[in-house]
């Protein structure tokens, strides 16, 4: 185990904790805010576990997952709207709390909050099957196609996790204002995949065999 990756894991999980419930909870002006800690626990709690079963079976993955430098340059935008979109969000999220805008029942909350759990359990999965998961667009020595498992449904499973994840957000937080914020995700996950798939195609063998193979790259029967 290297100290520095231990040590890179922990600071940046705590200034992702720390980023999220001031983004959350300042524009909500109170802690007494039951979505916000809610979507904190569904979070960052499996995160952190998920973080030390990777530093201690598969560091080198772990370092992956934590390398966020895109190099192409229309997937650095696609990094940036992203994390517009999840700022947008969270305040809107917040200030729907402070200001008693419709707010949407606690079961919908608790709901929207085992959707989430369900698809961090699909992010893990796809962690497990393929260790070259990298949260950048890039082709590694060895890497090969994985077309087994959730692979062998759509061609990008871990997009489809984070598009359960992300539209989950804003109902946990009880905030359909927020929602339309989110909704700009697929638009966004989309041309990451149009991108990674044409780098994919071009630099890893047998990737366009599996395109022709597995037909539908982020939901099933739909696209």
């Amino acid at each position: 185990m290297s100290v520095k990756l231990f040590v890179g894991a922990i600071l940046k999980f705590l200034r992702g904790g720390l980023l999220v419930g001031l983004l959350i909870f300042l524009p909500a002006g109170t802690f007494a805010f039951f979505g916000g800690w809610l979507l904190m626990g569904i979070l960052f709690i499996p995160m952190f576990g998920t973080g030390i079963v990777m530093m201690v079976k598969n560091p080198a993955l772990l370092a992956r997952r934590l390398d966020a430098k895109e190099k192409l340059g229309e997937q650095r935008l696609v990094v940036k709207l992203s994390g517009l979109m999840l700022i947008a969000g969270f305040v809107l999220a917040g200030l729907n709390f402070r200001f008693g805008w419709y707010t949407l029942p606690r079961a919908v909350s608790l709901g929207a909050a085992a959707v989430f759990l369900f698809a961090y359990v699909l992010y893990a999965e796809v962690l497990r099957e393929n260790t070259y998961l990298s949260r950048t667009i890039r082709v590694e020595e060895g890497q090969r196609v994985i077309d087994t498992g959730l692979y062998g449904i759509v061609r990008h499973p871990m997009y489809s996790a984070t598009l359960l994840l992300f539209l989950s957000i804003p109902l946990v937080l009880g905030s359909l204002y927020a929602l339309p914020v989110f909704l700009a995700y697929p638009f966004i996950i989309a041309a990451r995949i149009k991108s990674e798939e044409t780098l994919l195609e071009k630099e890893l063998a047998g990737y366009s065999d599996y395109m022709k193979k597995v037909k539908y790259r982020l939901i099933p029967l739909i696209w």
